[in-house]
C-alpha cells in the first residue's frame, strides 16, 4: 500500500517563500510519475506542476517561473519550492503518485499567502 504525507505547508506572506515535501512509503516510486495539485475553497482541485520518473516537468501557467517541482528518488520524495508566493496562491496542496493504473494522494497540506 502507496502511503503519501506532505508537509511543509504553513502561513506566509505575499512574496515569500515555501517548501513542501512528499515522502512516500510502501513502494519505491522512483519509477512512476509525482505531481502536486492544489484546491482553493470553492473551487475545483487543479494540476500545479508533475514531474516524470526520468526528471521532466511541467507547470500551470499560473504558477510558471515561481515554483519548482523536484524529487529525490534515493530519499522515495518529492518537493515543490514555492517561490514570490501570491495571495491565490492559498489552498490545500496535495501530492499524487500514480503506479500502474492506480492514482495515490496524500491528506494536503495547508498554505496560506497572507499579510
Amino acid at each position: 500500500q502507496v502511503q503519501l504525507v506532505e508537509s511543509g505547508g504553513g502561513l506566509v506572506q505575499p512574496g515569500g517563500s515555501l517548501r513542501l515535501s512528499c515522502a512516500a512509503s510502501g513502494t519505491s516510486l522512483s519509477f512512476y510519475p509525482m505531481a502536486w495539485y492544489r484546491q482553493a475553497p470553492g473551487k475545483q482541485r487543479e494540476l500545479v506542476a508533475r514531474i516524470t520518473s526520468y526528471g521532466s516537468t511541467n507547470y500551470a501557467d499560473s504558477v510558471k517561473g515561481r515554483f519548482t517541482i523536484s524529487r529525490d528518488n534515493a530519499e522515495n520524495t518529492a518537493f515543490l519550492q514555492m517561490n514570490s508566493l501570491k495571495p491565490e496562491d492559498t489552498a490545500v496542496y496535495y501530492c499524487k503518485s500514480r503506479v500502474g493504473i492506480q492514482d495515490y494522494w496524500g491528506q494536503g497540506t495547508q498554505v496560506t499567502v497572507s499579510s
